[in-house]
């Protein structure tokens, strides 16, 4: 078993210097560009896959660093390059996480790897879960799969919002109700092969930050996906349910595991090495800034006002950091997350980062609030770190839920 340290290894270190010289070299030259745009960007995610950084075999690597800390050292420097640009490249691991928490091995061999594409043909996976009456709600969740036994197929109808790459996507995992009687605990996911009929984009969002990320609905009509789609399998599936049905009938409860929240449970040190990512770039914008611009004859930083909330900002920075690394070891070494550790990461990392960019606005002032400067798209960025895989509000109640054993509301 790896032990807990705060010091990246040589291999690590020189991971980490590899991604983050293409963020510098590419994502930020690009960031502006891509932001106004509001598109995908095919040509930056294609540089990635030429270098093997958007590609199964490097996030693979990451995800089995012994240490827990692969994953989230790459997501710090990629959403350090660029928040919007990141999320492109890394928005199929959502897709890939779903399918390696709830998939059968034969599962993950066939479908992870059709989500990147190669070199010469990139492409894009999506993970389809809310829907427009159920975000944090998942027992309101309406998309229904339906099994068809004659023809061993499974027929989906629904609409899914807020899908990262949806409608765009090679391959889509979709989180559908398999037994409404069971609530949250009748659902199960799917694999949508390209090219299925009755699968089409919606509406596409535009959104206040996280711009060069598509988002959009994934409409869902009559979709059919042949039974080994299932993620898991139809046997475990039905073992689940029965499991789920008894437990109901003892105290009314089904502790099983829900499809989608195991997904979000895997990813949330992720997102919140996301969001440290985007306030250590929006802090050290902003402590240059202070160092060069002068105001009254000197450095604003020597003003006690500007010099104390740069003290605070790395501080919460480093403090969201560790909280990331902890929840990431424990995950990897299999330490059961007691006090709701990976919900603590995402919800101080979050937090932070939206706070950290605000200030570095203040900081620069009028200039902070134009596009001339990156802390503008940074803060309108950081907002989404709050809201997407779990709202702050969500990471409060799973966190209360978990240190005091009762249903809070």
């Amino acid at each position: 078993m790896a032990e807990f340290t705060m010091e990246l290894n040589d291999e690590q270190k020189e991971v980490r210097d590899w991604i983050h010289g293409f963020a510098v070299d590419v994502m930020r030259p690009a960031a502006a560009e891509w932001d106004e745009r509001e598109e995908t960007p095919w040509p930056v995610i294609q540089e990635a896959a030429k270098i093997g950084l958007y590609s199964l075999d490097f996030y693979a690597q990451q995800f089995f660093d012994p240490t827990g800390l692969g994953i989230p050292m790459a997501m710090e420097e990629l959403f350090w390059g660029d928040a919007g640009i990141g999320l492109s490249i890394v928005g199929t691991g959502l897709a890939a996480v779903g399918v390696l928490a709830n998939g059968t091995e034969e599962q993950i061999g066939t479908w992870v790897p059709q989500m990147y594409g190669d070199v010469h043909d990139v492409k894009v996976a999506a993970f389809c879960s809310s829907e427009p009456d159920a975000g944090s709600d998942v027992a309101a969740m309406r998309t229904r799969a339906v099994y068809d036994e004659a023809k061993d197929e499974w027929v989906l109808n629904g609409t899914k919002t807020w899908a990262t790459n949806g409608g765009i996507a090679n391959v889509h995992v979709v989180v559908a109700v398999v037994d409404p009687d069971a609530g949250s605990k009748g659902h199960a996911s799917f694999i949508v092969p390209p090219n299925t009929p009755g699968l089409s984009q919606g509406q596409k969002f535009k959104k206040h930050g996280i711009r060069a990320s598509h988002t959009a609905e994934v409409v869902l009509e009559n979709v059919r996906v042949p039974g080994h789609c299932l993620l898991g399998g139809k046997e475990k599936l039905d073992e689940r349910l029965a499991r789920a049905r008894e437990n109901a009938k003892k105290d009314g409860v089904g502790r099983v595991k829900n499809a989608a929240m195991a997904t979000f449970e895997a990813s949330r040190p992720a997102v919140g090495a996301m969001a440290v990512g985007t306030a250590r770039a929006a802090y050290e914008e902003a402590l240059e800034y202070a160092k060069t611009r002068s105001q009254f004859g000197r450095p604003i930083i020597d003003n006690q006002g500007v010099a104390f909330q740069l003290a605070d900002m790395r501080t919460q920075i480093d403090a969201a950091r560790l909280l990331v690394w902890r929840a990431s070891w424990m995950a990897v070494t299999g330490k059961p997350f007691t006090s709701a550790e990976g919900s603590m990461s995402k919800l101080f990392a979050s937090e932070v980062a939206k706070k950290v960019t605000a200030q570095a606005v203040q900081i620069l002032g009028g200039n902070g609030f134009t596009r001339e400067y990156p802390v503008e798209r940074m803060h309108r960025d950081a907002a989404i770190y709050t809201i997407f895989e779990g709202t702050s509000e969500i990471q409060r109640l799973v966190i209360a839920r978990t240190l005091s054993g009762m249903p809070i509301r």
